[in-house]
């Protein structure tokens, strides 16, 4: 049924497919009121929070051994602890948080996950250098910081695009 006839119509005129697309072709204001309306999605929110904040410490432990234990540079700790995050989040992202959502294989949803953590790596990474410059805050502490201000890039492109439906 094409888009204009839907003003023309009432709702009870309208069959269960006209309203599928006449939700799918609302205005963005109306989809994000409707997207934070949804139960599903905070509780989604909540298990990507427990996920993250899992995460959060293995790349936390991980940068503090990195730099600590073994002596590495913080440049060359921080992506070694990013990683070993993005494998924590991505293994329980993809079987408890998002799991109804496999619109692809799970190789193909882990590069999607890889690509989007990567451009958060890129902002968490130019915090922590900036961070490290600017300030004299520790770096563990600033990888921390740095972690926290990066999770809504994180979550929308997880959510958007790796683990869409």
């Amino acid at each position: 049924m094409p888009v204009d006839t839907f003003t023309d119509m009432s709702a009870e005129e309208m069959t269960a497919d006209d309203l599928t697309t006449a939700v799918v072709e609302l205005p963005f204001h109306h989809r994000v009121r409707a997207g934070v309306s949804s139960s599903e999605n905070w509780l989604q929110l909540i298990r990507f929070g427990v996920v993250g904040c899992s995460g959060y410490i293995v790349n936390t432990v991980s940068f503090w051994l990195c730099l600590h234990a073994v002596g590495l540079d913080y440049k060359i700790a921080l992506p070694i602890a990013y990683l070993a995050g993005v494998v924590n989040n991505f293994t329980w992202n993809s079987r408890w948080t998002f799991t109804h959502e496999r619109e692809s294989h799970p190789a193909v949803q882990g590069m999607k996950f890889l690509v989007v953590s990567t451009v958060a790596f890129g902002f968490d990474y130019v915090l922590v250098v900036a961070g490290v410059h600017w300030t004299s805050i520790d770096k563990v502490v600033l990888n921390a910081i740095a972690n926290i201000l990066v999770i809504p890039v994180n979550f929308l492109g997880q959510k958007l695009w790796s683990f869409k439906k």
